[in-house]
């Protein structure tokens, strides 16, 4: 960090406000996600912890790196934001349809799916392979999900320590307490994460591997066709279909079947089409459902596919139409003729 730099940004120079945060705004966007599971809040946060480094730039006095300056902004910013329940949604969508019973109602029903195409830039500037893949690990659905389920302070914790790489007395600055209760808030997280881990046997394909994409492009050739047949062929035995922010939840082949059978009977020979995007490093498509008239197909929002070994473990459908953009995809398209 050049003093010169800090010296005129604290003047209230706002490009060089920009010289010293715009490197860091990738990472911390993706930093909030983590916490908060939900890339609207954390597109919120981020600006949210720009406007406070600004305002606060001049109490800043070096004796950490701008890095850490900024996380520890963040992080105390997504906090905040975790002790307002009003920013949870508090009313289920209904679908348009009558559904079968669920096999139970989630509780994380805020989570939405964060872009690959953003998750790029963080891992293009990470040090190596091994940070790379842990980048991808820690952004994973699942991952982000069970950080949810933890105390917010469990969460922040386990994220500056265990994915960053902070140092527990740095953490314990950070978030403003004793190194004790650092230690054992991650001791906490940890063993709640791990037991989760542990449920998953099989590790999913590499990225981007030959059979990933083989497996993806099966679903979406039975799911496009209403092969329900097909897709339940290439489900695990427990398999889990959610639809955030719906709370209802489906599990095992007979249940997902019965629901994915109403959609069908509901849509009246209309096939969705499937646009192939991705997102928390895992095969994901955009899907767009035809209307009346045949010559337009509108959005229906995000799918993302959760695999373990050759299967399907989860289908979480994201039924939020907002965040198409966010992919560079459109909210409805033309037909093919």
């Amino acid at each position: 960090m050049s003093e010169a730099i800090l010296d005129l940004a604290r003047s209230g120079d706002a490009e060089a406000f920009r010289d010293l945060t715009d490197r860091y705004r990738h990472e911390l966007q993706l930093h909030c996600y983590r916490i908060l599971g939900s890339l609207t809040d954390a597109e919120d946060m981020l600006q949210e912890t720009m406007l406070a480094a600004w305002r606060g730039l001049e109490q800043f006095e070096g004796r950490s790196s701008v890095r850490s300056w900024l996380y520890r902004i963040a992080t105390n910013r997504c906090l905040n934001a975790l002790r307002d329940a009003g920013r949870r949604p508090t009313q289920a969508p209904l679908p348009p349809f009558e559904p079968p019973p669920p096999t139970s109602h989630g509780e994380v029903t805020w989570l939405q799916p964060y872009p690959d195409a953003m998750l790029e830039e963080v891992i293009d500037k990470a040090p190596g392979p091994e940070a790379r893949a842990q980048i991808r690990e820690t952004v994973e659905l699942a991952f982000v999900a069970w950080l949810q389920l933890l105390p917010p302070r469990q969460t922040s914790t386990l994220v500056l320590k265990d994915v960053l790489g902070y140092s527990t007395a740095e953490v314990a600055s950070m978030l403003q307490t004793t190194e004790s209760a650092v230690k054992g808030a991650l001791q906490r997280a940890r063993a709640s994460i791990d037991q989760r881990r542990r449920a998953q046997e099989e590790p999913a394909p590499a990225p981007e591997s030959a059979e990933e994409r083989r497996i993806s492009r099966s679903f979406a050739e039975a799911f496009a066709s209403d092969d329900i047949d097909g897709v339940v062929a290439l489900l695990t035995d427990d398999a889990w279909l959610t639809m955030p922010p719906a709370t209802q939840q489906y599990q095992g082949a007979q249940a997902i079947a019965s629901f994915l059978r109403a959609s069908v009977q509901w849509r009246q020979g209309r096939q969705f089409q499937l646009v192939p995007t991705r997102a928390n490093a895992q095969p994901a498509f955009a899907f767009y459902l035809p209307e009346a008239d045949g010559d337009t197909a509108v959005t229906e929002g995000i799918m993302v596919l959760t695999l373990r070994g050759n299967r399907i473990a989860a289908i979480t459908r994201f039924l939020d139409s907002d965040l198409l953009p966010r992919f560079g995809l459109p909210v409805s398209m033309a037909m093919p003729r």
